[in-house]
């Protein structure tokens, strides 16, 4: 089995290799190939994931690539994890919402959608390198914005079977068993645990919880708003939850709380993006010691965690047919009665061998689909900015997104973003 990892110079990729090993009984991984377009970056962080699995006796190759054609060909899955533009264009998407006033965030808001314009044209180049080079694979996207990027590798993809995948789910469903844990003092197996949340991408709604069928949420909702009730600094506020009845993906602190947001950025430097840049640079000076041969406590400062779990679970389950529950992104087909069939949400899926089947989900309430309405008008109309270089598109996303800019500045912010990421926009500059 051959599984090509595009992005493979990416500081994730050793947690990656680490959950591949731990896999390899399950899953026979014979070449794991890793692609990167920056050689200095593959070769550092390829040279540690070829240290790792020799220290576990090489069970599978370690092969490193530039060439996408090459990386691709032949192969079982695809993982995407790449940056089009890298950490500096990550930072330019945030400063861009910071200089006129609006959330700088690299997923969401004005950030987000630079990122999305840039990103979605590479992805679905890779996607049609797919169906030429390894037709019938799977592709994985973990690159943000996931939900927006998966919901163009469907709409303009739709012959390479693909899914939008994002840690948030994983980690919050971790979180919960912990507290469940310490509250009835004894473990509980992840995989008799599942998370019901729904939404988009980064937009997300936790509103249930059950161990071997059993509905615990009503405990485990009310011990959250005991804890943010207790909490000097509270990341919510506990009338805001029990007006809901549900927990807010963290994300959306952006839109419930976003002139605080704000204030937080005029504390900038250092952004997010720079202070990642910082513990990347680390994390390479570490990665090129030739004695290091497991991944290093400070990954966990990258942010992802469980990042790893979640993708070789997920490929695990498909190509062993376990059937297992996991929460991604994809197309719900039906499962969300009343919502467009062909949104890509964000919902428990079971996997197996025959693909990713969205379970059925109960509709969110208005006050919640109201905002996921906007945001999904907002990506639908950022893909067709984004695969045809249509700038009436972009202008109308702008206006879309509840954290844009008022109507009178949306044509300055579009044309910061334009030349900001022009070397990455030729589709706008025919």
């Amino acid at each position: 089995m051959k599984i090509t990892v595009i992005g493979g110079g990416s500081t994730y990729t050793p947690e990656l290799v680490s959950g591949f090993l731990e896999r390899i009984e399950q899953l026979p991984v014979s070449e794991l190939w890793l692609m990167d377009i920056d050689p200095q970056r593959l070769e550092i962080v390829g040279g540690f994931a070829k240290r790792m699995v020799n220290a576990r006796g090489n069970p599978f190759k370690i092969i490193l690539s530039s060439d996408l054609r090459q990386a691709i060909a032949g192969a079982s899955y695809v993982i995407t994890q790449l940056r089009v533009g890298m950490m500096p264009a990550r930072r330019n998407d945030e400063y861009l919402g910071k200089r006129h006033g609006l959330i700088g965030q690299e997923t969401t808001g004005v950030g987000g959608m630079a990122k999305a314009l840039r990103t979605i044209p590479v992805i679905l180049g890779i996607a049609r390198e797919m169906q030429t080079s390894a037709p019938g694979a799977y592709l994985a996207n973990f690159t943000n914005p996931a939900g927006l990027v998966t919901e163009a590798l469907s709409r303009y993809a739709p012959a390479v079977p693909s899914v939008g995948v994002c840690n948030v789910g994983i980690t919050t469903k971790m979180r919960i068993l912990q507290d469940l844990e310490k509250r009835l003092g004894q473990p509980i197996d992840p995989e008799h645990a599942q998370l019901n949340t729904l939404g988009l991408n980064h937009l997300t709604w936790h509103r249930g919880f059950t161990v071997d069928g059993e509905e615990l949420w009503p405990q485990v909702f009310t011990g959250y708003v005991e804890s943010m009730r207790d909490d000097p600094t509270p990341a919510w506020d506990p009338d805001t939850l029990e007006a809901l009845g549900m927990i807010p993906n963290y994300y959306l602190e952006y839109f419930y709380y976003t002139d605080h947001k704000l204030k937080l950025q005029e504390a900038w430097p250092p952004s997010r993006a720079e202070a990642v840049m910082e513990i990347e640079e680390s994390l390479l000076r570490s990665y090129a010691n030739p004695a290091l041969v497991e991944p290093p406590p400070d990954l966990m400062k990258r942010g992802g965690a469980y990042y790893s779990t979640l993708a070789t679970q997920l490929i695990t389950s498909h190509y062993n047919d376990l059937g297992q529950v996991h929460i991604v992104n994809i197309p719900h087909r039906g499962a969300v009665p009343g919502w467009p069939a062909d949104w890509v949400v964000e919902l428990p899926a079971r996997v197996d061998r025959q693909g990713i089947h969205p379970l059925p989900a109960e509709p969110l309430p208005p006050t919640c689909f109201g905002l996921v309405t906007q945001i999904k008008m907002y990506e639908l109309l950022t893909v067709e900015a984004a695969v045809h270089g249509d700038r009436k598109a972009a202008y109308q996303a702008l206006l879309a997104h509840p954290l844009g800019p008022q109507a009178d500045r949306a044509q300055e912010v579009l044309d910061d973003i334009l030349e900001t990421n022009r070397p990455y926009l030729p589709q706008f500059f025919k």
